[in-house]
């Protein structure tokens, strides 16, 4: 057998998805002074979620968005679109750190993905949207009984779960690592993420929301009326900011401590034929994810590629953001020979395109959030990995939190407590790569956690993508 990593050979170094002709052209710039009711910064999807939903709320209100880049052209334009109804980072997280209030935050999450179902349908986004649910696989042997156990878990807080054995996982996806599995048949829906980001983008500007695009905001503060915030060519002055710039460093200063930049990875095929199709089975054509601490997410896509990512969860030194960290060939071969030991039916298919991007994780794992000026300024962060749905839900708990309304989302514990700030540097990054290696060990000694990772446990700290 030819090593696997030759299937790379051909791969371009960018985004599948933002690879597309229908990629909608840049907003100009904004240059000289303006005023607005509400200013977002950030044109992803926690900052589009954000401007559509104060526009339907009060279609009065002069809504504003900057994005330093292009919409969409970040996390939210290269993730692996698997949109979740968890808000939590899960059920196992949840159940963790909020026992008390997770029956309400899943029937939150599920109402979340409902709506966000529904504004796809209404506003016309051509993104793939597909309800298929996804699978979580065991790919070791202890894996099949801590999917049961989670199983009976979903049970008690009003989701069901397929448990399937080895032939029943088989026969929905054929790999020869797959041990069992459990289906979430109604909790995920698969979408094209870029294609969403910027049909948000359109149906957002439908509303009369302004975007302007290449335009970063430099600075913020306070005004006897309201917040400035400085542009590279002018200033705008809002009654009320909400900053949705989640792995870039916040304009708040004091946020920067709750949040790292981690990078990760994926690949993408090139189309299946139908007997390559056939011989992988997936007629229900769910995402799926393997049960390791350091995980694999595996989708096909609308025209019958793998995308196939995760594994490496990649955290630099003092933690910046650059485009110089989106390839790291070590990990794409890496992912080449994990795919071939997972699909060896599939030896010979090529990949076409190989990426990565920055993440923003914070030590629960699950979005954070704060007022500052006055009640003036929001900010919503921490997704960690997990933000095609909980965005959604987050930039309704900015718009409540700026209003000063008193709802069931804001009297949530997840809402009014921040988590645990990271340690700086040095301390940071010893403590983030002895977590990496306690992590794989974990892995490898049939899931049993060294003296480390319960001491983190207790103490409510963690690293995940």
């Amino acid at each position: 057998m030819a090593d696997p990593v030759h299937a790379l050979r051909d791969a371009q170094p960018t985004p599948f998805w933002l690879d597309d002709p229908g990629r909608p052209a840049a907003r100009p710039a904004l240059t000289g002074d303006t005023r607005c009711d509400l200013l977002v910064v950030g044109g992803g999807y926690g900052g589009l979620w954000t401007a559509l939903l104060a526009k339907e709320r009060d279609p009065g209100r002069d809504v504003l968005l900057v994005e330093a880049r292009e919409s969409g052209w970040a996390a939210s334009g290269r993730n692996g679109g698997f949109c979740e109804s968890s808000l939590t980072h899960g059920l196992a997280n949840g159940h963790r750190r909020w026992p008390a209030e997770l029956a309400a935050l899943e029937r939150l999450g599920r109402a979340n993905l409902d709506a966000m179902q529904d504004a796809v349908h209404r506003y016309g986004i051509d993104c793939d949207w597909r309800r298929s649910g996804s699978l979580a696989v065991a790919t070791r042997p202890h894996q099949v009984g801590e999917l049961r156990e989670f199983a009976e878990l979903a049970a008690r807080y009003g989701s069901h779960h397929d448990v399937l054995d080895r032939d029943e996982v088989r026969a929905q996806v054929d790999s020869p690592t797959f041990l069992g599995g459990l289906w979430d048949r109604h909790g995920v829906a698969m979408v094209n993420p870029a294609r969403l980001a910027w049909g948000l983008k359109r149906a957002c500007e439908e509303l009369g929301v302004r975007i302007h695009e290449h335009t970063p905001a430099t600075d913020l503060a306070a005004t006897p009326t309201g917040v400035a915030v400085r542009t590279p060519y002018g200033r705008i002055t809002a009654g009320r900011v909400a900053l949705a710039t989640n792995a870039f460093p916040s304009l708040l200063r004091r946020h920067r401590p709750y949040t790292v930049p981690v990078y990760d990875y994926a690949l993408m095929t090139e189309p299946l034929s139908a007997a390559q199709l056939a011989a992988v089975g997936w007629r229900g054509r769910q995402g799926w994810a393997d049960s390791d601490n350091h995980f694999h997410y595996v989708r096909l896509s609308a025209d019958d590629r793998i995308l196939f990512g995760g594994y490496d969860v990649v955290h630099r030194y003092r933690g910046r953001v650059s485009a110089d960290r989106d390839q790291r060939p070590e990990t794409f071969a890496t992912l080449a020979r994990h795919f071939a030991r997972t699909f060896p039916q599939l030896e010979g298919l090529r990949f076409t395109h190989a990426w990565g991007g920055a993440i923003d994780t914070c030590t629960r794992f699950s979005a954070f959030f704060d007022l500052s000026h006055g009640g003036r300024v929001a900010y919503a962060a921490g997704y960690t990995g997990l933000g095609v749905g909980a965005t959604r839900f987050g930039a309704e708990v900015v718009l409540d939190l700026l209003a000063g309304a008193r709802t069931e989302r804001t009297a949530l514990e997840l809402v009014r407590r921040k988590p645990l700030p990271f340690p700086p540097e040095p301390v940071r990054s010893l403590g983030i790569g002895l977590t990496q290696w306690s992590l794989h060990r974990a892995d490898a000694r049939a899931g049993r956690r060294n003296l480390w990772l319960r001491a983190m446990d207790r103490l409510g700290l963690g690293f995940d993508s």
